[in-house]
């Protein structure tokens, strides 16, 4: 049996209460992990606690002693237990870091022009208005796995996926960036008549076959607007699909209208919502006050929940490239709900009718009601639902240690 001390519960020979690390854990660690290693060398069962990549973890060492390995006392059935339980201990299901596989790296069945751009390339979008291009980015190599990102909005761009860079690769996952037509590094026409959801649902659909995606390999994932991108592809397209990822986007507008009036609304400083619903009712949402009070007030709140000195830098850069001709027409000016031509979306009954395996994401302080984001789930038939319980809209960049394990592990068990 592992020995016991009181401030050596695991018998390493450690003073484990001067360990800066454990002092922040030495309760979960010493009031679980011990009890479980007393009462049985067997590997207890696994609650259901989300998936945390760590890196190789160095022990403290002790006066006089070499640093001992992770587990190097007791007998097997000892170490097994330890390292079956430990991870519980500390909150998180660990999996060992591992480097992709060599053939992430191989391009040699790349298009050599992707190979010279270094994976970018312009895919032709035929609209009834024209023929267009459509800025994409392929990273990796996977013939099993291909994610297409679809970026929020609408009129936003795939900056807010620079962070899947240090997740994704190490995962050995195929992923590609897209701007959508009329974002940032993609064609902007200058025509209304684009901006309309089939219109979109269709440009994806060209994008897919340009990039060779399929049933066998095809991962559609939609935050936000790009949710509801994803779920309108998914009614109309879902024999391409491996698989499906809803990210912060409830399946009914007038439910997020909803949300935002009855429950994000009344935690707001009553005056400023005041001056904020006066702008928007006298139609000067491009005053630059209306804007400061939204991001004082509503944005680091329910959007990045970060202070805003701390915003990441993809978020401003997005923030700074967004397409008002596409957003406000469609979204409404802000995203204290919906009031522009999605006003009356909705796909709740449709939901049912996905059968593809489905991750739905939702988080504790999003501007979406996490509550319905895990009914949507319980709705489709092969749905899972992954909660962050620190995010808010941008789950990704505010409480990544819940968004991204969670991510990984559904799209590496398709």
């Amino acid at each position: 049996m592992i020995g016991a001390d009181a401030n050596d519960p695991l018998g390493f020979g450690i003073d484990w209460t001067e360990c800066g690390v454990v002092k922040f854990l030495r309760a979960q660690i010493v009031d679980e992990l011990t009890p479980w290693l007393c009462a049985s060398t067997t590997s207890p069962p696994r609650p259901p606690r989300p998936v945390l990549r760590l890196g190789p973890v160095r022990l403290p060492q002790a006066a006089g002693k070499a640093r001992p390995p992770l587990v190097s006392r007791g007998t097997g059935e000892d170490r097994r237990a330890l390292m079956h339980v430990a991870p519980y201990a500390l909150g998180c299901y660990v999996e060992p870091m591992s480097a992709p596989p060599e053939s992430y790296f191989d391009t040699s069945g790349w298009d050599p022009r992707d190979v010279r751009s270094g994976g970018s390339r312009m895919v032709a979008v035929s609209t009834p208005n024209g023929e267009f291009r459509v800025w994409t980015k392929r990273v990796g190599t996977n013939p099993d796995l291909k994610v297409l990102l679809l970026h929020g909005g609408p009129g936003a761009t795939d900056e807010l996926y620079e962070c899947f860079d240090t997740w994704f690769p190490g995962a050995g996952i195929e992923y590609y960036y897209y701007d959508q037509l009329g974002s940032f590094r993609s064609d902007q026409p200058d025509n209304p008549a684009l901006w309309d959801l089939a219109r979109f649902v269709d440009e994806v659909e060209q994008v897919r076959e340009a990039l060779v995606l399929d049933a066998s390999n095809f991962v559609l994932l939609g935050q936000s607007w790009g949710g509801i991108l994803a779920m309108e592809y998914a009614v109309h397209h879902q024999e391409h699909l491996k698989g499906l990822v809803i990210s912060n986007m409830m399946s009914s507008a007038r439910l997020y209208n909803a949300y935002a009036h009855d429950v994000l609304m009344p935690t707001m400083d009553p005056s400023v919502l005041a001056q904020i619903k006066q702008f928007e009712a006298d139609g000067t949402t491009d005053d630059p006050r209306y804007e400061q009070l939204l991001m004082e007030h509503h944005y680091v709140l329910h959007v990045c929940r970060l202070p805003l000195e701390e915003w990441p830098d993809p978020v401003r850069r997005c923030l700074g490239h967004i397409n008002p001709a596409i957003y406000v027409p469609m979204q409404g000016p802000s995203e204290l709900g919906l009031s522009g031509t999605l006003e009356d979306w909705d796909r709740s009954g449709d939901l049912k009718n996905i059968d593809v395996p489905t991750l739905v994401i939702g988080a504790t302080h999003d501007t979406m009601d996490p509550e319905h984001m895990k009914w949507m789930a319980e709705q489709l038939p092969q749905g899972t639902y992954l909660h962050c319980p620190e995010g808010s809209h941008l789950s990704q960049f505010d409480d990544p240690q819940h968004y991204f394990p969670g991510l990984v592990r559904f799209l590496q068990s398709l």
